[in-house]
């Protein structure tokens, strides 16, 4: 990620279609996943959590130089984010427009670093590896010891999250679930984790790796996932207007595209490429997709409740 860099940049998808390419199974898990999760939805209109449940987070902090080892207090002001962000309790929340406020999702999906490690010996959640690559990209280097950076912990059990100095003008990218099991997780430049230390305006308020966690819980891109722009693309949600492509910066309301109007594209969702000050909902049909795949692919992660 460069240090002027204005405009969201994503990598999942170019990483999905590698992986695809080199790993056909993956395809034909994510069809098997798509037919468990729609069941699922099919079964109860809104399949929704009753209660919150806790997923186990190790964050991997791979530095070249000490600026990127990020402190603590940074990670724990993501963590923050994403239990006010994932349950509707974000202040700017209010700033959604009133003809969506009704689709407003409280996920009832909590995150805490993790207590005990792969081998149940108490840990902070949190590892530092010092790496003599200086910038990462999209071919999940970091994800393993032999290359640079570091191997997850039991992907089955914990969300592995590595925060690196990405390059290619990255801000992150993640994992949808069927994937290799080696390569499972969240990818977050150290530029725009958290909201304290290293992080930078426009992406400082942790907005990238609530975007990233809700591509591992299976959501796609609001303006769907297709190699082009086109108004036939969709995101799997029905209660998100589709729209012609992504939105960036700040863009005001209604901002009209696939003839979508009056109120026009839901922008200020998460999944949406707008500045982090301007993304601050999830919608009640995203968080039935999340809950569906909590209870399909990603089961093993809510065996710990709170």
């Amino acid at each position: 990620m460069a240090d002027n860099i204005k405009l969201r940049h994503c990598g999942t998808m170019e990483v999905y279609n590698k992986q695809v390419e080199a790993f056909p199974e993956f395809r034909r898990a994510q069809a098997a996943i798509e037919n468990e999760v729609t069941t699922l939805l099919e079964t109860k209109r809104f399949f929704r959590l009753s209660t919150p449940i806790v997923i186990d987070v190790v964050v991997h902090v791979l530095y070249n130089t000490e600026e990127e080892n990020i402190s603590e207090a940074q990670i724990l002001s993501q963590i923050e984010v994403l239990n006010r962000d994932f349950r509707s309790l974000n202040e700017d929340v209010s700033r959604v427009p009133e003809v969506w406020r009704t689709l407003v999702a409280d996920t009832n999906i909590e995150f805490r670093l993790a207590k005990n490690n792969s081998a149940e010996s108490e840990t902070t959640g949190i590892t530092r590896t010092n790496t003599a690559v200086p910038t990462f990209g999209t071919d999940n280097a970091m994800k393993a010891t032999a290359s640079g950076g570091i191997d997850p912990w039991p992907t089955d059990r914990f969300l592995n999250i590595w925060v690196c100095n990405l390059g290619e003008s990255l801000l992150g990218y993640a994992q949808f679930p069927g994937g290799p099991p080696e390569t499972d997780g969240v990818v977050v430049d150290y530029r725009a984790f958290g909201t304290t230390g290293t992080a930078r305006p426009p992406f400082n308020f942790g907005r990238t790796t609530t975007h990233e966690i809700g591509h591992y819980l299976n959501l796609s891109h609001i303006f769907g996932d297709g190699r082009g722009n086109s108004c036939s693309d969709t995101d799997y949600v029905d209660d998100t207007p589709n729209q012609l492509g992504p939105n960036y910066q700040k863009p005001t309301f209604p901002s009209i595209s696939c003839n979508n109007g009056p109120n026009g594209d839901m922008f200020m969702n998460y999944m949406d490429y707008v500045d982090d000050d301007s993304m601050f909902m999830f919608t009640e049909g995203q968080a039935a997709r999340m809950n569906a795949t909590l209870f399909g692919p990603r089961a093993n992660l809510i065996q710990k409740t709170s």
